[in-house]
């Protein structure tokens, strides 16, 4: 379940405060509105989990000294600057110290909708590369993030590790929602470029022309400088590529080919868009796809993964019943089954929503993942069933699930798992061989 964008008002007027917030939050934002400056700037602070709307005019700290003390906090920080009728002169210089956007009063609500919801995407988007970069700053830990034993998650790890050690540009296709940021990430920290600059930009968060300046500059004087040269000699990633207008592809590409061979800023490229029937092929012109697509690197579905479904669902509903204080959901025979069955449209990140989801309804004492399932598939327009698997793969895929399961949660007690399931050792010794399970690791 995606976790809320704050949306911060900032100003003077109670009136516009609240016109603003109840507009925002009637837009399903989760608003905070603040009379000053001062007492804003004691909420935000660096990794702020929002947006903030600030009118410029206000006394004390005015709107400008203001977005100036956030961009020193956090220059990631999304901050949309209201300006009076007649101050777009201030309003471009905000837009030169780092402002995301402006509105000029009066405005149309339906633009403030507008503008919150790319700011939320493109500081969620920030705060995910921030902690994903953190976590995988040395590569360790690439392993642990990309979970599954399916040969389809095999093969991925040995490309990633092998690209991440090649030169050239590459390409992340894949339906939304399979990893393809974190992989990005993987490549640069596995990678002889692993410790410098990683710059990622959604290429559909901004405008056209506000792309082109953030791209490729020219930026105002005293301004942030353009991320090729923010990214030089490390990473630059290109998320939503797809959505490069013809005249940015034509500057990509220029930019490619003047580095030469090898090149000194590496491009990874990630398509998110998959319209029917269109490919990222379609959308970019051949000449600079073929130099984006030197490596590429297609993501598997998870309804491709198999029992991966299971080893995730379950790590996931721990991770969130820890949060929660709560149990995680025992699965059955049958839950299992359907849980490979599932079509999962949206991927991982769909099945982060239902594990949650399901946690929570254990909370409560009602519900049952079969119901979660149903709700999910209906909701996204697809039946319950895919191809037809062999009984004997439901069967194992829940037999291993049910044994990993409860080797973690007696702590690799061979005693306390025979007891619990029933087995004999030569039994139990068997079927931890035939699915690659060892003691040791859950000791």
């Amino acid at each position: 379940m995606a976790r809320m964008m704050k949306i911060a008002i900032v100003d003077d007027e109670q009136d516009m405060r609240q016109s603003i917030s109840q507009w925002l939050a009637l837009s399903g934002f989760d608003t905070e509105t603040y009379p000053s400056a001062e007492e804003a700037l004691k909420a935000i602070g660096p990794d702020w989990p929002g947006v903030v709307v600030s009118d410029i005019k206000m006394p004390g700290m005015d709107g400008m000294a203001f977005l100036k003390r956030l961009m020193s906090l956090d220059s990631g920080l999304p901050v949309i600057m209201i300006t009076g009728h007649g101050d777009v002169p201030m309003a471009v210089e905000a837009m030169r110290v780092g402002a995301y956007d402006f509105l000029e009063k009066p405005f149309n609500p339906d633009r403030m909708t507008e503008l919150a919801k790319r700011a939320s995407q493109a500081r969620r988007m920030t705060l995910d590369n921030r902690a994903l970069r953190r976590e995988l700053a040395d590569g360790s830990t690439l392993m642990k993030k990309l979970i599954g034993s399916s040969p389809a998650m095999e093969r991925l790890r040995e490309d990633i590790l092998d690209l991440g050690q090649a030169d050239g540009h590459v390409l992340i296709d894949g339906e939304t929602g399979t990893g393809k940021t974190l992989v990005a990430h993987a490549l640069h920290a596995v990678g002889p470029r692993a410790g410098k600059k990683f710059v990622v930009v959604s290429c559909a968060a901004f405008a056209e022309d506000m792309l082109g300046k953030r791209l490729f500059g020219p930026m105002e004087e005293g301004g942030q400088i353009p991320l090729v040269e923010e990214a030089r000699g490390g990473t630059l990633v290109l998320e939503d590529v797809e959505a490069l207008s013809h005249a940015l592809q034509s500057r990509l590409l220029t930019f490619i080919n003047d580095q030469g061979t090898p090149a000194e800023t590496r491009i990874i490229a990630i398509c998110n868009d998959h319209e029917q029937g269109r490919t990222v092929e379609d959308a970019l012109r051949p000449d600079l796809y073929y130099r984006l697509a030197a490596l590429k690197i297609m993501l598997p579905p998870l309804r491709s993964r198999g029992e991966d479904i299971l080893v995730l669902f379950t790590r996931l509903s721990e991770q969130f019943a820890e949060e929660y204080g709560c149990e995680a959901p025992q699965v059955t025979a049958q839950e299992a089954a359907q849980l490979l069955q599932a079509p999962w449209p949206g991927n991982v990140r769909q099945l982060i929503n239902v594990a949650e989801r399901a946690v929570l309804q254990n909370r409560r004492g009602t519900g049952s993942i079969a119901s979660l399932l149903m709700s999910e598939n209906e909701d996204a327009g697809q039946t319950m069933t895919t191809e037809g698997k062999p009984l004997k793969e439901y069967v194992e895929s829940f037999e291993k699930m049910l044994i990993d399961n409860t080797m973690r949660r007696h702590r690799g007690s061979i005693t306390a798992v025979m007891e619990e399931l029933c087995l004999p050792r030569r039994t139990l010794n068997e079927k931890m061989a035939k699915y690659g399970l060892q003691r040791q690791d859950y000791i």
